[in-house]
C-alpha cells in the first residue's frame, strides 16, 4: 500500500511512524508509557515487555497502539488493525524501543523543546 504522506515524526525524542492499513500514527515508548503497558500486561520485567512487543503478540500491539501513541487517531487504527499490519507495528516498536539503548546523542535539543 502507498502511504498518501510521509508522516513528521520526531527521532531524537524517539517517534516512528507506524501506518495502520490507511490510519498514520506516530509511537515513542516513553517510560511512562512503557510502564503503562507492563501494567496492562501485567509484564513481571522489561524482557518480557520487550518479546511481546517485538513479537507483535495481539494483546500487546493492541496495548501499545493505545498507549504509545503520541499522535494520530489510535482508535481508528486498532479498528483497522489487520494481521498484515503487524509487520510495520513490530518495526515502529523495535525502532522506538531502540531509543531507550542508544546514546544520548541528539537528545539534547528534543530536551530543550520538551522544556518550552
Amino acid at each position: 500500500m502507498k502511504k498518501p504522506f510521509p508522516l513528521e515524526v520526531n527521532g531524537a525524542r524517539g517517534e516512528a511512524e507506524l501506518w495502520v492499513g490507511d490510519v498514520p500514527l506516530v509511537v515513542a515508548a516513553s517510560m511512562a508509557g512503557l510502564a503503562a503497558v507492563s501494567t496492562r500486561l501485567e509484564c513481571k520485567s522489561f524482557q518480557e515487555l520487550f518479546v511481546r512487543l517485538s513479537d507483535v503478540e495481539v494483546a500487546a500491539t493492541f496495548a501499545a497502539i493505545e498507549l504509545l501513541t503520541v499522535r494520530g487517531d489510535k482508535l481508528a487504527a486498532i479498528k483497522a488493525l489487520k494481521l498484515k499490519d503487524l509487520a510495520a507495528c513490530k518495526a515502529s516498536f523495535l525502532t522506538v524501543l531502540g531509543h531507550h539503548f542508544d546514546g544520548d546523542e541528539g537528545n539534547e535539543e528534543a530536551v530543550d523543546e520538551a522544556a518550552k
